[in-house]
């Protein structure tokens, strides 16, 4: 059971990148799947949220707009698709997944505390 992240890198500010999540071992049926992220000397926190409860989607207010999450199903892969970014958002992103029941039910899209499996996470870098 393993989630493994790609698609990191340097960009300008005002560029674009596509994180993605693959799974091996398990598929992303009946999961809440999440991106986080932790910049230097910061906590990890939530940016963004798909539920295969009720496939409803979450987004921290700080990327609202920005950032579009989805889920490829033939290839067991989760994507977040990240535009117009900022410096701001320079961090190591991961991904993970949870009980999409439990995590619906106490509103904790966004909260790293009910999440299970964790990736290794890949390193986003946005210069001014």
């Amino acid at each position: 059971v393993q989630l493994v992240e790609s698609g990191g890198g340097l960009v300008q500010s005002g560029g674009s990148l596509r994180l993605s999540c693959a799974a091996s071992g398990f598929t992303f049926d009946d999961y809440a799947i999440a991106w986080f992220r932790q910049a230097p000397g910061k906590e990890r926190e939530g940016v963004s949220c798909l539920s295969q409860r009720d496939d409803s989607t979450h987004y921290a207010d700080s990327v609202k707009g920005r950032f579009t999450i989805s889920l490829e199903v033939a290839k067991n892969t989760v994507y977040l698709q990240m535009n117009n970014l900022e410096p701001e958002d320079t961090a190591i992103y991961y991904c993970a997944v949870g009980d999409p029941w439990t995590i619906g039910i106490m509103n904790t899209y966004l909260d790293q505390g009910d999440y299970d499996i964790w990736g290794q996470g890949t390193q986003v870098t946005v210069s001014s």
